[in-house]
Order: structure tokens, then C-alpha cells, then sequence
């Protein structure tokens, strides 16, 4: 069965190449950069599919390097959930890896989980609700990641969400497809400021929030492109900055920091990677259920800290 379902679900390694997908080319070290990113995802998705013991797909993931590791976590979480619900009888793999060796991965396994609702939206409610009620925002900015990343032309000229996402799960589908403009546009300022001017006002404060976190998380700006795009936010960079602060606390908590990151944090936010992270955790004791949810007002509280 696990074999059958392996080739059922394979993903082609063609399918994270940038002239594939049609994204801009960028410089061939960036280029390169970006599509080991991609294969790393697929790396760790291609190994979940062998439906082993979690323990032995966490020895296998950690043999990836430290930088580019919570990419392969992210990926066989996407294949974990999909597997979870195509075989009903099994359905304890996603929460046993989230609880498990994912731990310390937890924000990019979460983001994973996405991947797998974008591809199979079955049970969408029951799934979303089983996460952390704080952190499953991330599970729809994973979706919104897939989508701009998979179908971008749909969204290039500022079209909308899925229809099946209301609410605030608008706000966290556009922080991923935020995200996934970083890929598209090959990390070049230019590019991915004409893309982001395709979005209504309403819509650009959450992009800007997840470009910032790809920058700084995924890397592949020099400071002088860093601060091209620092500028070109504009009113909106509270989001970018924050958005560097969410990498920086993702890469904290999974114990895999970069001299990259840090640099972004400092042109971004005026932090270091190590302060950022501190703001993230101390923001933290603000995130309350309201209007809006405890996601959010962490959000918000970041912005509002670094507009001070």
C-alpha cells in the first residue's frame, strides 16, 4: 500500500525548477539557492512517503544541513497529513511527528500541514481545528504558499482566496502567498514590488509581512536588495519587519540560526536575529482572542512595538 500510494503522490523533481514554473530567473548563485530550497521540500516529502516509523524519518531529515533542514521538515509534513487522509485507519502520523521529532520544527511543520490542504482540502474543518489554536494560521499561509507557488498566474494580476476560506484565513492565505512572491519573482526587488502593486491596499500588508519572512528565512538578497525592498514597503514596512521577526523565531526555536538572517533582522527590523526572536517571545504574552485572533494581536503587537 505505501508503495502504491508513494507513486500516487510523487511530485517530480521538475516541479520546483524556476524556468519549469515560470518564475523569473535570477542570478545563477540565487537561482541555485532557490531551487535547493525546493528540493529539499521534496527531499523530505519523498522520504514521509515511504509511511515508516517517525523516528527514522527524523534521522533522515536531520542529516540535511542545519540551514536548509526545516524545509525538509516542512515537506514530509505535507506528505504525513496527505497520507493521514488517504488511509482513515491511520490517521495519527501528522500529530505524532508535530508532537514528536518535529517539535523544534514545529512552525514549518505547521506550514507543511498547509501543503497538504491546498492539495487535499477533504475534512478541511476537522483538520484545521485539531492544531494548535494559536499557530494553525500558519497551516493557511501554507495553502497560500502552495497556491502562489503552484498557480501563480491566477493570482499575479491580485485575484482573491479560495472561496472555502473566510474570515481571517483570508488575512494568513496572503501572508503565504506573500511568501511565495519571493520564489516567483527570484528574490529581485523589482519583480516582486510590480507584483505586489497587482494587490489591493487591503491585501498588501500581509504580502509585505511574508516577503519578509521568505527574505529572511530563505535568504538570497544581498543588503543592498534588502534595502531596496525595506524602501520600496514604504508605510507597510512594520509588516516586512515583521515578518523578519517570524524567521527569526522560527529559526530560533528549531536551533538552526544564519549570519543571513541576522543581517535581514538588522536592515529590516533594527534587530538582531537574537533580539528579534526576544520580541517575538515577549510579544507573545499579548496574543488574545478578540476581533481578531491570538495570531493576529501577536502580529500586531510586534508591528505596533517596532513603529514605536
Amino acid at each position: 500500500m505505501s508503495s502504491i500510494l508513494g507513486s500516487l503522490l510523487s511530485i517530480r523533481p521538475a516541479e520546483v525548477n524556476l524556468l519549469r514554473r515560470g518564475f523569473h530567473i535570477p542570478r545563477e548563485n540565487v537561482r541555485d539557492r532557490l531551487e535547493h530550497i525546493g528540493e529539499t521540500f521534496l527531499q523530505g516529502y519523498h522520504a514521509a512517503l515511504v509511511d515508516g516509523p517517525l523516528d527514522t524519518l527524523a534521522i533522515q531529515l536531520d542529516t540535511i544541513s542545519a540551514e536548509f533542514r526545516g524545509f525538509g521538515y516542512e515537506g514530509a509534513a505535507m506528505a504525513l497529513d496527505l497520507l493521514d487522509q488517504v488511509t482513515p485507519w491511520g490517521q495519527t502520523r501528522t500529530s505524532r511527528f508535530l508532537a514528536g521529532p518535529a517539535e523544534p520544527h514545529t512552525y514549518m511543520t505547521i506550514v507543511g500541514i498547509g501543503w497538504s490542504m491546498a492539495r487535499l482540502s477533504l475534512g478541511f474543518t476537522r483538520r484545521f481545528s485539531s492544531l494548535d489554536p494559536l499557530l494553525r494560521w500558519l497551516a493557511i499561509d501554507g495553502w497560500g504558499f502552495h497556491e502562489g507557488f503552484f498557480n501563480w498566474p491566477h493570482y499575479s494580476g491580485g485575484k482573491s482566496h479560495p472561496r472555502k476560506l473566510k474570515g481571517y484565513a483570508q488575512r494568513a492565505f496572503h501572508q503565504g502567498l506573500g511568501r511565495s512572491i519571493w520564489f516567483v519573482g527570484g528574490a529581485d526587488p523589482e519583480v516582486i514590488v510590480d507584483f505586489v502593486e497587482g494587490f489591493p491596499d487591503s491585501c498588501r500588508g500581509d504580502i509585505w509581512s511574508g516577503i519578509g519572512l521568505a527574505c529572511t528565512y530563505a535568504g538570497g538578497a544581498d543588503p543592498e536588495e534588502m534595502g531596496q525592498l525595506r524602501s520600496a514597503a514604504g508605510s507597510w514596512w512594520p509588516h516586512l519587519a515583521q515578518g523578519a521577526v517570524f524567521a527569526a523565531k522560527t529559526r530560533s526555536r528549531a536551533g538552526n540560526p544564519t549570519e543571513y538572517a541576522d543581517e535581514a533582522c538588522r536592515l529590516f527590523a533594527g534587530l538582531s536575529a537574537v533580539e528579534a526572536a526576544a520580541l517575538s517571545d515577549l510579544m507573545l504574552g499579548r496574543a488574545v482572542e478578540g476581533a481578531d485572533p491570538a495570531y493576529e494581536t501577536w502580529r500586531a503587537a510586534i508591528r505596533m512595538y517596532l513603529s514605536e
